[in-house]
Formats: structure tokens, sequence, C-alpha cells
């Protein structure tokens, strides 16, 4: 799998870009502030339909300008798709496929596996828990679109639901209706966030354990804040009045997070309160890599990959591993500068320049 091509009309800060890339290796280079991140946000919006950087798709729209549009024609085993996602700053997006439109994100799930690497990944590991659960979110999302549905239809009704909490008067009957929408959607995000962690502990502790040549081990754990999901609408029920006296749902998939444990010489830590700053970037590496080998152990296909201004914040040694490891795969490379030795690790790259929304190639 593999991006053929790009077509940007005013999306941030390009007014009109139409570019070609590598299929292997795209080297995009330029000063901070001159639209590299931006160049790769557009990239990604065609595998899920949105940003990886903001909610707000207004702010994606080139100021002054009522719309932006993002063209991508990809190929994979079975043919040549072709992508067009439009913002509007008055009215919903809309995405198309080979022309025609399509009803629902959903419909564009499943079809190209983008995976964006950035320096706020490298800090996952002890960052607050939102950070984790948006990871475990958009991953899942990326490679089992049920997991979108059940995600965007227990978000709607925790929305409605906290709204409600709001309110002077509050009714339990109306209480009981949402505990139960919830107690449905969210056992099976927990049902299936289990499962993953479970197959992403494994993945990520086998390529930990080669990163460090055999001296650590890392695992996952997950930490749902309900432990039992099929008891999920009697926790609920029983939290409605903590949940009237504080204003908002207490209990439920939406306060889950995710601990990283490190085995060295027989003592294990936990990686956010005690790991080394290398420890906690080496187990951020190993969660992002064994992200990719799910993919495509689960599609079949190579997932393309970001690296987004993430060269830079790691040792060479950890550099030359990612460069080993992701042969298989097409990648998108930005940086403020790269030395000419290191773009000679990768004969035939095609090399971009980038300054103020302005793109040349070498």
């Amino acid at each position: 799998m593999y991006i053929k091509s790009t077509k940007i009309k005013d999306f941030r800060n390009y007014e009109i870009l139409d570019l070609k890339f590598n299929e292997k290796v795209n080297i995009i280079l330029g000063n901070n502030a001159q639209g590299k991140t931006n160049l790769l946000e557009s990239i990604y919006i065609a595998s899920i339909g949105r940003s990886f950087r903001t909610s707000k798709e207004g702010e994606m729209i080139r100021f002054g300008q009522d719309s932006a549009k993002v063209e991508m024609v990809f190929s994979k085993y079975t043919g040549d798709t072709e992508i067009e996602i439009q913002f509007f700053s008055n009215r919903k997006k809309s995405i198309k496929m080979d022309g025609v439109n399509l009803k629902k994100i959903s419909q564009l799930l499943d079809n190209i596996y983008i995976v964006i690497f950035s320096p706020d990944d490298l800090k996952i590991v002890k960052d607050e828990p939102e950070k984790r659960r948006k990871f475990i979110d958009r991953e899942l999302c990326l490679i089992r679109p049920s997991y979108y549905k059940d995600l965007l239809d227990y978000k709607k009704v925790l929305n409605e639901r906290n709204t409600y909490l709001k309110e002077n008067y509050i009714d339990r009957s109306m209480l009981d209706i949402w505990d139960a929408q919830l107690a449905k959607y969210g056992a099976s995000i927990i049902s299936k966030r289990r499962e993953f962690i479970r197959e992403l502990s494994d993945i990520s502790g086998e390529i930990h354990r080669s990163i460090t040549n055999n001296s650590e081990d890392l695992r996952l754990v997950y930490k749902p804040n309900v432990e039992d999901e099929n008891k999920l609408y009697e926790i609920l029920r029983e939290s409605d009045e903590q949940d009237i006296r504080m204003r908002t749902t207490t209990k439920g998939p939406h306060k889950d997070d995710m601990d990283f444990f490190i085995k060295r010489d027989e003592e294990e830590i936990n990686a956010r309160s005690f790991g080394s700053q290398g420890q906690q970037r080496t187990s951020a590496l190993s969660l992002k890599l064994a992200e990719i080998r799910i993919i495509k152990d689960e599609t079949g296909e190579d997932p393309i990959l970001l690296l987004d201004d993430v060269m830079s914040e790691l040792d060479l040694e950890r550099q030359k591993y990612l460069i080993k490891t992701l042969s298989y795969n097409q990648l998108f490379i930005s940086a403020a500068e790269m030395q000419e030795s290191f773009i000679k690790e990768f004969p035939g790259a095609e090399v971009f320049y980038v300054s103020k929304g302005k793109v040349s190639k070498k």
C-alpha cells in the first residue's frame, strides 16, 4: 500500500498543491511553522476522515476561505483508489471515494491505513490518561470499523447524559434510559479494548526486547474504569447519586487508562512513575511499531507511516532500528534539517522542501 499523489486546495497555509510521491521514502524538509506538519495532516485525513491535531474542522480551512479540499490517490493490491475530502465553514464535510459520496465516515475506514508518529507520541507513557485513550481509540477505529460505531454511539449518549446532569431537576427514569444505552455500547468498547491491549502487549514486548538487546521486558496492562463490563449497567445505576452531585458521568470506559511496566534484572517498575526518559521513549517506540505490525497482521497491508519531526528525538541507535524495521512501509519523514549522510540511507528517496506553504523538489 502506498500513496501515489495528493492535491490540496486552501488547506491550512496551502493555497494549492499538487504532488506525486515516491512509493517508498519521502523526506519533507523545512524550518518550523512553514507547513511540514500541515502536509502530513492532509495525508493522514484520508485514512479516517479527521485530523490527528484538532477536532475543529474550521481550523483546517485557509484563512479567509470558505472551504478546504484534499484529494488523494493511493494504491494497494486491489488497484488504485481516489479519496476526496472537503471541509466547509458552514456545513458538514463531504467525503467521496472514486467519485461516490460516502454517507458515513465508517465507510471510509478499512481502506487506507496510515500511522502517525510524532514527538507527542514519545510522551504517551508519561502523559495524562486521555492521550493513551486517544491512541487506543484511533488505532482500533482504523482497523475495526465496528469499534468506531460503538465509540461514536457511546460518546453521543455520554454527551446527552452529561448535558442533562447539569439541569436543576433530574428525573431518574431519564438517567435509566441513558444508563442502559451506555452499558450496551460501553461493554463492547471495554471488551474490544481489552483484546487489543492484550495483543499490543505481546507484540510491543517482543519489539522492546529487540531494541534493548534482551535487557528489558515491556508489559502493557489495561486499566478499565469498570473491571467487569457485564456489570456496567449496575455500576452506572449505583453511581447516579454521585453523578447528580458531580454533574457528570463518573463511571465508564471514557475514564479508562493503560499502564506500562518494565522489567530489568528481575525488578519490575511502572514506567510512567519510575522509568527513565530513555525507557519511556523506548516503550513508546515499541508501542508504535507494535501498532504497525498489528495492522499488517489484521489487514495484510503494510501501513503508511508519517514520521513528523520525530527523528531528532531519537538517538542514532534507535533511528537505525526504526529505518531497518520499516523497510517495507511507505515513509513520510519530516524534519527541520537532515544530514546528507542520513538521506543517503534511503536511496531513491524523494526530497521535498517546504517554505511558507510552497513545496519544491530537490
